[in-house]
Formats: C-alpha cells, sequence, structure tokens
C-alpha cells in the first residue's frame, strides 16, 4: 500500500503537515497537492486550530519540483487565506514549487542545512506556483530577479541575510524549534491574530493579479521547444541548446 502522500498529526491548537514523499525529495505532484487542500479544508472548518507547521519527511527536502501551474496555484492560496498563522519548517532543500510552498506561507524557519532556490530558468521555464510574486514581496526586485534570472540555490544563512526566511536553526532543532513557535502562535489572541494576519496581507493587494499573470506565462514557456531540451539536458546531464521558441 502507497503511503499517504501528507501527513497530518495535531498537539493542542497546532496542526502539523509533513509532506511524505522522501523518496522523491516531497515533490508537489498532483496528490499531493490535493492531500495539502484537504488539509488545509479541514483546518479552516475545525474552527478551534490557532496554528499550522508545514515541514517535509525526511532531513534531505523541504520539498522540491512541481507541473501543476493552476492547481498549485488554487491550493497555495487556499493556504495563505487561512485565518491562523502557518510556519513553514525547511528541513533541507526548498527548490521550486517547494520554495513557493513556503513562501505562501507567514513565518519560514530554515535547518542550517537547508538550500533554497528557484531553477526553474535552467529547464526553459519560470516559476509557476505564485514564486514570481510572493518573492518578491519577501525580499524585493531586485533580490527576486536575481533568483529567478540566475536558478541558482542558496543557502540558509544567505536566505536569512536577505529576509527570504525568518530564522536558521541547528538541523536537529528543527522540528522543536516550528512546533515551539507554533504554540507560541497558538496562544495569542485568536481574533487579534486574524485581524493582524489580515491587515498586513493588505500589503499584498496586487498578488492575485500578478499570480493569473504568472499562471498564462507559466503556460507559455511550458509549450516552448526550449523547455523540452532543457528537461532532456537536466536529465543527461548536459548543457542546454537553446533554441528561443
Amino acid at each position: 500500500m502507497a503511503a499517504e502522500p501528507l501527513l497530518v498529526e495535531r498537539a493542542g491548537a497546532v496542526v502539523t503537515l509533513t509532506l511524505n514523499r522522501p523518496e522523491a525529495r516531497n515533490a508537489l505532484d498532483t496528490e499531493t497537492l490535493r492531500a495539502l487542500a484537504r488539509a488545509v479544508r479541514d483546518v479552516r472548518r475545525a474552527g478551534d486550530v490557532r496554528s499550522v507547521v508545514l515541514t517535509g519527511a525526511g532531513d534531505k527536502a523541504f520539498s522540491a519540483g512541481h507541473a501543476y501551474s493552476r492547481l498549485g496555484h488554487e491550493v497555495f492560496a487556499r493556504l495563505e487565506e487561512l485565518d491562523v498563522p502557518v510556519v513553514a519548517a525547511l528541513n533541507g532543500v526548498a527548490l521550486g514549487g517547494g520554495l513557493e510552498l513556503a513562501l505562501a506561507c507567514d513565518l519560514i524557519v530554515a535547518s542550517e542545512r537547508a538550500r533554497l532556490g528557484q531553477p526553474e530558468i535552467n529547464l526553459g521555464l519560470i516559476p509557476g506556483f505564485g514564486g514570481t510574486q510572493r518573492l518578491a514581496l519577501r525580499i524585493g526586485l531586485a533580490r527576486t530577479r536575481e533568483l529567478v534570472y540566475l536558478g541558482h540555490m542558496i543557502t540558509a544563512e544567505e536566505s536569512y541575510r536577505i529576509g527570504l526566511v525568518n530564522r536558521v536553526v541547528p538541523a536537529d532543532r528543527l522540528r522543536a524549534e516550528a512546533a515551539e513557535l507554533g504554540a507560541t502562535l497558538a496562544a495569542k489572541a485568536p481574533v487579534a491574530m486574524r485581524q493582524a494576519k489580515r491587515a498586513t496581507a493588505f500589503s499584498a493587494a496586487g498578488l492575485a493579479a500578478g499570480c493569473r499573470y504568472e499562471i498564462e506565462a507559466f503556460g507559455l514557456t511550458f509549450a516552448t521547444e526550449d523547455r523540452s531540451e532543457g528537461l532532456n539536458a537536466f536529465r543527461e546531464k548536459r548543457a542546454p541548446v537553446w533554441k528561443g521558441r
């Protein structure tokens, strides 16, 4: 029997969601995205959940990779719109859709071993789960362009320095630190926390329009010969030969 793609645990008012595909670096396939959507729905309906911690199984990857732009946008928007704070705990690499998932959370705690990046440009693509928008809101346009245009990974410490993550902790303390932060958030006044989240969200008033454009732009790049060449080059461990079409 196949393992569940998402594990859900509850301790008091804190729900922990664990992406459970470590053999695939917790990549966000359709089944995982739909499981995440169901979990977000359940949190919203529960009424007595006060915070959420989101992490990945194993110690290699939080999450890496994606392929379904519109579905990803829908699920991440629902996660972002939860009335309670969501903490991403990055236990390893957070690349592509994995980093975009973390960006849909309120706070990001990273293991010292974490590596973050938006490498889609190397495959002839662009970020497709809101990365071009949420990344700019978090670290500014200039640094976003650098990460998206160059497609390289950066360390947890560099991520902290540029404001991409809130905290960097020892790898063996990550889950405990994230749980403690989740419990601290859960202990705050619920109405005040809900209103604080809604009020700060107004700084991203243009996010929806930007994400709609990103879906179109991702679709355009996905249909190119360059996208096929980028994926083939990655699989064959060679430099891609771009054709510009």
